[in-house]
C-alpha cells in the first residue's frame, strides 16, 4: 500500500505538472530576466534548465505580459520554443554569431555611388507617414486578431501594387503561413539577376501589442514605423530602376511580440534548407528621436562584422550634407527583436535602432504608441536611406545593362576646366534637368533650362568623383553617370 500510495502521489504530481504546462508555452530567455520574473510572478514561470546565462522556461501568457510590463521596455525578451526539448537544446547551443559561416562568406564593399546617391533623393517622408497612419488605423495588430491577419493580407496587396506600378516582373509577394500563430508573415522577393541563390534580407514586425489589457494597440512606432521604412526604401529602389545581382527579400514578420514566432520559423526553415542568406538587417522602431545620435546600432545578438559595415555605409554616404546621419551603439536584451532569430541560425544580422536603449519611445506597448506623438517621420526617413544603401551595396547592381545604362552610354558628358560639357542628342530623349552630386550626396549643381547640347559653367569643385543624374521626359527614373574632376 505504501508503494502504491507513493506511486499514486508521483503520478498526480506528474499529471499536475503536465496539465500546468499545457496552459502555457516553452521559451528561452536570459537567466537575469527569468529570476526577476520568478520573484515578481512565481506562478507564471518555471525554470526548467540553465546553461551559462540562458534558461529554458515554461511560462504563461500572463507571465509574458508581466515580463513586458514590469521588467523589459522593448521586445518580448524571450524566444518561443515548440517544446521543452527544443528549449533545452537551444540553450545548450548558444546563439553566437558564426562569423566564419560559409553561407555568409561575403566581402562587403562600397562601390555603388552611382545608384545610391540618386536613390537617397527619391525617399519621401510623406510616404512613410502615410503608411504608419495606415497601419495605426487597424487599432491593433495583435497576432491572434482578425485585424492582424487582415493587415498582412493588405500589405501583400500594397507591395504587389507597388511592384506593378514600376513594371517589376522580377518581383513576387507571398504570405508565409506559420505553425504557432494564425497571422501570416509577408515576404516580397526581388529575384537576383546574376546570383539569385544568395539572399539579402531586411525586415520588421507587422504585429503590435498592448500591456494595458485592452484591444487598442496602434503600434505606430513599434513597429508600423519599421514596416513603413522598409517599404519606402524598396519603393525608391524601384523608382531608380535598381536590378540586384543577389536576391533581395523584404519581410514583415508575424507575431514578434510573443517571442519572435514569425521570424524564428522563417529563419529556421531557411537554415534547414541551407538558404544562403549573406546579410540581414532588422528595422524595429525608427520613428522616435530620443538620443543625440540618429541611429543606435544594437551590439548584442548581432554581427560585429555586419554592424561595422553598416556604420561604414553611413560614414561614406551620410557623413554630412542633406543626407547626414549620426550614429552610436547600445545594447538591447535577450530576444528583443527579430534579428535574434537569424543570429540563432548562424546568419549575420544587424539591428539599427531609433535611439540608445532606454532613451527610446516610452509609449510602446500602450494605447499611446501613436503617430501623433511625433507628427513627423523625418527620423524614420534616415533609416529608410540606410536601408536603401544596405540593399543596393550588398545586393549590388546587376552587370547586365539596363535601359538607362544603354542610354547613358550614348550620352557625352564630361567636366573639364570648370565647365560641364554635354551632348544628349544621340539619346533621342527630351531632357528635363541635370543634377550634379558630390560623392557624399550633396547637390553641387542643377539646371532645368537646358538644350540638348551645351557647355555650362560650374561652381568651383574639389577633385574627386561626382555623380550626374539626367531626368528625361516621360520617365521618373534618372540616367546616372559617374564623372571625375581632376
Amino acid at each position: 500500500m505504501k508503494y502504491f500510495y507513493t506511486l499514486s502521489i508521483c503520478l498526480l504530481i506528474s499529471l499536475n505538472v503536465t496539465a500546468q504546462h499545457q496552459d502555457g508555452f516553452y521559451a528561452t530567455m536570459s537567466l537575469h530576466h527569468a529570476k526577476a520574473l520568478v520573484k515578481d510572478a512565481p506562478n507564471d514561470i518555471e525554470i526548467l534548465s540553465t546553461f551559462r546565462n540562458e534558461v529554458a522556461v515554461w511560462m504563461t501568457e500572463t507571465g509574458s505580459h508581466k515580463l513586458h510590463d514590469r521588467i523589459l521596455t522593448h521586445g518580448p525578451g524571450y524566444i518561443y520554443r515548440n517544446s521543452e526539448e527544443e528549449a533545452i537544446t537551444a540553450i545548450q547551443n548558444p546563439q553566437n554569431i558564426l562569423e566564419n559561416n560559409t553561407r555568409a562568406a561575403l566581402n562587403f564593399s562600397i562601390t555603388e555611388d552611382a545608384t545610391v546617391i540618386p536613390t537617397l533623393d527619391l525617399i519621401q517622408t510623406q510616404n512613410i507617414e502615410d503608411h504608419i497612419l495606415e497601419l495605426e488605423n487597424y487599432g491593433t495588430r495583435y497576432h491572434n486578431r482578425a485585424s492582424a491577419t487582415q493587415a498582412a493580407v493588405d500589405l501583400k496587396a500594397k507591395w504587389e501594387e507597388m511592384a506593378a506600378e514600376y513594371g517589376r516582373t522580377d518581383v513576387s509577394v507571398r504570405l508565409f503561413e506559420h505553425s504557432n500563430t494564425q497571422m501570416p508573415s509577408v515576404i516580397l522577393t526581388i529575384t537576383g539577376a546574376e546570383i539569385p541563390e544568395e539572399y539579402v534580407i531586411v525586415g520588421g514586425h507587422l504585429d503590435s501589442t498592448s500591456n494595458q489589457g485592452n484591444d487598442n494597440a496602434p503600434g505606430a512606432d513599434d513597429d508600423a514605423s519599421g514596416i513603413a521604412t522598409i517599404t519606402e526604401a524598396t519603393r525608391a529602389l524601384f523608382e531608380v530602376g535598381f536590378v540586384p545581382k543577389r536576391t533581395i527579400e523584404v519581410m514583415a514578420y508575424a507575431a514578434e511580440e510573443i517571442g519572435l514566432v514569425g521570424s524564428n520559423e522563417i529563419a529556421s526553415e531557411y537554415a534547414s534548407n541551407d538558404v544562403n542568406v549573406v546579410a540581414v538587417s532588422q528595422f524595429d522602431m525608427t520613428l522616435f528621436n530620443g538620443s543625440s545620435n540618429d541611429v543606435s546600432f544594437i551590439t548584442d545578438f548581432t554581427s560585429g562584422t555586419l554592424t561595422n559595415y553598416m556604420m561604414s555605409l553611413l560614414d561614406h554616404y551620410n557623413a554630412s550634407g542633406d543626407h547626414q546621419v549620426t550614429y552610436s551603439t547600445s545594447v538591447c536584451n535577450y530576444g528583443c527583436s527579430d534579428h535574434a532569430s537569424w543570429t540563432g541560425q548562424g546568419y549575420l544580422a544587424a539591428f539599427p535602432f531609433e535611439a540608445n536603449f532606454g532613451q527610446h519611445n516610452g509609449n510602446i506597448h500602450s494605447t499611446g504608441d501613436m503617430f501623433s506623438l511625433t507628427n513627423t517621420a523625418s527620423h524614420a526617413t534616415k533609416f529608410a536611406k540606410l536601408c536603401a544603401e544596405f540593399l543596393i551595396e550588398v545586393a549590388k547592381n546587376n552587370e547586365a545593362l539596363s535601359v538607362n545604362d544603354v542610354l547613358a552610354s550614348s550620352i557625352y558628358l564630361t567636366i573639364n576646366d570648370g565647365m560641364l560639357s554635354y551632348d544628349l542628342t544621340s539619346s533621342q530623349k527630351e531632357v528635363k534637368s541635370i543634377q550634379l552630386y558630390s560623392i557624399k550626396g550633396q547637390e553641387v549643381f542643377a539646371t532645368t533650362a537646358i538644350s540638348d547640347r551645351d557647355q555650362v559653367a560650374l561652381p568651383t569643385l574639389s577633385t574627386g568623383i561626382y555623380i550626374a543624374t539626367i531626368t528625361t521626359e516621360n520617365s521618373n527614373t534618372p540616367i546616372v553617370k559617374k564623372l571625375i574632376v581632376r
